[in-house]
């Protein structure tokens, strides 16, 4: 595999785009992200805060200390992985995480994944060990989104501004369907380069884990008062980052696997706890 350090955007077109590398790296050791050209995109992508706007390749563990961002984000950062990777990993990156469903790690033929014939024709994790997966959508794919970070970023109402447009993150994800398996919007060649946040009154984030720190959530709950307004948004209970409209009343609508519903119960304590504290 070549590896071009991108001098400028144009370089980075036809290549997998990499920053800190801990999402890309592990995807082509275990052969899941496949290509020829590896680009380093450090010297193309913005980094750091300015005003209301983030540099894609602003690090997590800048954030953190950053007291111009937001209480939401700056917890979510904190809670999202070790030091090391927090070190790493740039909050673009961080938005393009992919699955951490078991059976497409282990290249289950699962409708995520290419066969040989098309695309697997099953989700393996309806039938099999699922305790992990999704409460809401998950009827075409019961994946979980394991970013806090792109969950904060819905409930503050962030737009991104990439080379060809501009867009509110929600706008970003995609649930999969027969027509269009991938979750994520941008198109080939795309790179994320800003995150614009409104004036943000308020915001919380809380995260249930199997372990205390440096865990993918197993409910993460963003709550922002925003314009007046409050916005809910969870991580780890669907395919895609989940905004929750209609309040908690919303979480009667889930449709927990046998083993997820357990999920929703903490859904509902941690929404409560979450709009409390912004009260």
């Amino acid at each position: 595999m070549e590896l071009v350090r991108a001098e400028s955007l144009e370089q980075v077109d036809g290549g997998i785009p990499m920053w800190g590398g801990t999402e890309v790296v592990p995807l082509l050791r275990d052969g899941i992200l496949t290509g020829d050209r590896l680009v380093d995109i450090r010297g193309v992508v913005p980094r750091g805060v300015q005003g209301n706007r983030i540099g894609a390749g602003t690090t997590l563990a800048e954030l953190e200390a950053d007291s111009q961002i937001p209480d939401a984000l700056r917890e979510a950062c904190r809670l999202a992985a070790s030091p090391q990777l927090r070190n790493m990993g740039s909050i673009g990156g961080n938005l393009l995480q992919s699955t951490r469903c078991w059976y497409w790690r282990m290249k289950y033929p699962c409708r995520l994944h290419r066969v040989a014939d098309g695309w697997g024709d099953r989700c393996h994790a309806r039938e099999g060990e699922h305790r992990e997966h999704a409460i809401f959508a998950n009827d075409f794919c019961a994946s979980a989104h394991p970013s806090d970070i792109a969950a904060v970023l819905l409930a503050l109402d962030a737009r991104l501004h990439t080379t060809r447009r501009e867009l509110p993150i929600g706008e970003l994800y995609r649930l999969p369907d027969d027509a269009d398996r991938d979750i994520v919007t941008l198109e080939r060649g795309e790179l994320i380069l800003e995150l614009e946040l409104p004036t943000v009154e308020a915001s919380v984030y809380l995260k249930a884990m199997d372990r205390k720190r440096w865990a993918f959530p197993q409910v993460g709950v963003a709550a922002a008062r925003v314009g007046g307004v409050t916005r809910i948004a969870l991580a780890g209970v669907a395919p895609i980052p989940w905004l929750l409209t209609g309040g908690v009343e919303a979480l009667d609508t889930a449709t927990p696997l046998p083993r997820t519903a357990w999920k929703v119960d903490v859904a509902r304590a941690l929404v409560h706890r979450a709009v409390d504290r912004l009260l």
